[in-house]
């Protein structure tokens, strides 16, 4: 679990875009709008002095065969570095379209954040959203879509200062 942790870690943060142990740099997360059941770890790239992007655990338990484990790499100002999928057991086929190996579908969220969609739009077409769903699986990435918008939501009520402190909060926001 670890191993499939870091290499998600490496493909949405190459080592050349940050300088620090990131695996060391760890922050205990704990809040049910990332869908966890106990503390976590949520792990903070820097380089130099500065934040580059934190990666925060996000447990989707709405699959269409249960529960999604995702890694979210978020920047200071919480827009998405990128998305990548730990742990499933959605359809062969269908549902595991989720997995960046059988699908580009995950890039999707790249550069995206709470306003880019609209609160409205964090939703599969079907349901009137921005997102694609795939040919007949549609609980999938709905739960996925869910679960990122949650995780964004949280990140800008208080993650963003939880991972970050008061100075990428300010600085995030301009003050």
């Amino acid at each position: 679990r670890a191993a499939a942790r870091l290499r998600a870690l490496l493909e949405i943060l190459p080592e050349d875009t940050f300088d620090n142990a990131i695996l060391d740099d760890v922050v205990l997360v704990d809040d049910a709008a990332l869908g966890l059941k106990a503390p976590e770890e949520a792990f903070v790239a820097r380089r130099g002095d500065a934040v580059v992007a934190a990666m925060l655990p996000v447990r989707v338990p709405d699959g269409y065969s249960g529960e999604i484990r995702l890694v979210l790499g978020l920047r200071p100002d919480g827009s998405i570095v990128g998305v990548r999928t730990l742990e499933h057991r959605e359809t062969p086929g269908l549902g595991d379209k989720i997995e960046l190996r059988k699908s580009d579908w995950i890039l999707g969220f790249e550069g995206r954040g709470l306003g880019d969609p609209p609160a409205a739009d964090w939703a599969v077409r079907k349901d009137g959203g921005a997102f694609d769903a795939f040919t007949g699986a549609t609980i999938t990435p709905r739960a996925v879509v869910g679960g990122i918008y949650r995780a964004l939501d949280w990140f800008e009520r208080e993650g963003r200062q939880e991972l970050f402190g008061s100075d990428a909060a300010m600085e995030s926001t301009g003050q």
